[in-house]
């Protein structure tokens, strides 16, 4: 088997799971349609894409093949829609979303004349040489620019993200903010290679061509299945915010204007530490600043930028801070001695293995069985 069939079959396969993939997307029962519809969406439109690598085999339409090649640019707008969608419950389609469609509009409407309505032999002619056509340097500009829109706009996204959760919400759903990231990261380093593709087709290095399309689109299918399985494996680690939240920050200058004492400050610490302490809230594994703001009966941005602003402590590490030391009674009791690290964690408000050990280490240095061995 020489590389271009090699390359055939990778295509292939790769169509032929994202498409498996999409179909259980759109079919399977669940609260989250909508980026379930998205990400399916975004699966088929590279399955698309990826399907010109063979589809010379099932028909000889110049059209098609175009259509197809500017599929690519409604890939980006869709992963940034299913962003949008997973990180926020409130995200809904809108009119306004429509534009994201006009990069891929104007395209078409660019090869209308010289392709889509062309005939015969000066259609043919255009087809073979359009990468050397002022349409296509076009086409690359716009899919560049376009490209570097989205991510970025991506990257805006995760970090927006992020900052409310830590401040919001605790356990463990920053996996989520992880993941996206690392999937952001993957399509980063595959368009660096196609980049890199597109450079080499003005060359006469037809086979590093041809290798390098086999590692973009080998690495985009692991990408895509290893996304899918872990969110499908674990979607209790879904939890998405209000997009109508803003980070402490933007209204910490506005509270710090009202007239509140440093007396008044400390006040408010000192309870919040007392109710920490005896009532301890942190048991409840979804505890998020609205439910503790109810609780201690301070206003949720008041409190907010209380923990946030004055302890210096995102709500995130806040809370899981007295879940640590309430671990760390535990381990020490000899009463307890029984009790294995896993029962501990949940007793402590943890629902993840792994959160509770990143914390615990975070505070103490130590693993919780090398604690309790001391």
């Amino acid at each position: 088997m020489d590389k271009l069939n090699f390359l055939e079959v990778i295509a292939a396969i790769s169509v032929f799971i994202s498409l498996l993939l999409a179909v259980f997307l759109l079919t399977v029962k669940t609260e989250r349609k909508l980026e379930n519809r998205l990400f399916a969406a975004f699966l088929i439109i590279n399955a698309i894409d990826m399907s010109g690598l063979f589809m010379h085999y099932f028909t000889d339409s110049y059209n098609l093949k175009t259509f197809k090649m500017s599929a690519y640019l409604l890939v980006m707008p869709l992963f940034y829609l299913y962003v949008n969608a997973v990180c926020y419950s409130d995200f809904r389609l809108k009119r306004k979303h429509l534009l994201h469609l006009i990069p891929f509009i104007v395209v078409n409407l660019l090869l209308v004349p010289r392709l889509y309505l062309a005939e015969g032999s000066p259609k043919e002619y255009f087809f073979k040489h359009m990468w050397d056509s002022p349409e296509m340097f076009f086409y690359q500009v716009i899919a560049e620019l376009q490209y570097f829109f989205y991510i970025v706009g991506v990257f805006i996204i995760l970090k927006k993200y992020k900052k409310i959760y830590l401040e919001n919400y605790t356990n463990p759903n920053t996996l989520l903010y992880k993941w996206l990231f690392q999937l952001t990261m993957i399509l980063l380093f595959i368009h660096v290679f196609i980049i890199f593709k597109n450079t080499i087709r003005y060359t006469a290095y037809n086979d590093l061509f041809i290798w390098i399309h086999i590692v973009a689109g080998t690495s985009f299918l692991l990408a895509a299945c290893w996304f899918i399985l872990k969110a499908l494996n674990y979607p209790e680690l879904f939890r998405r915010i209000d997009s109508t939240l803003q980070p402490t920050e933007d209204f910490t200058e506005t509270l710090e204007t009202e007239n509140k004492t440093d007396e008044t400050k400390s006040f408010q610490i000192e309870q919040l530490k007392n109710f920490m302490t005896e009532k301890e809230p942190f048991l409840e594994p979804s505890l998020t600043i609205q439910e503790l703001a109810d609780q201690v009966k301070i206003p949720v941005r008041d409190l907010s930028v209380l923990i946030n602003h004055h302890i210096n402590q995102h709500f995130f590490d806040f809370v899981n801070e007295y879940r640590v030391k309430k671990a760390m009674t535990i381990l020490k009791d000899p009463s307890k001695k029984e009790y294995t690290v896993l029962e501990i964690l949940y007793e402590v408000g943890f629902n993840s293995k792994s959160s509770f050990h990143t914390s615990f280490k975070k505070y103490t240095n130590q693993t919780p069985t090398a604690f309790r061995n001391n």
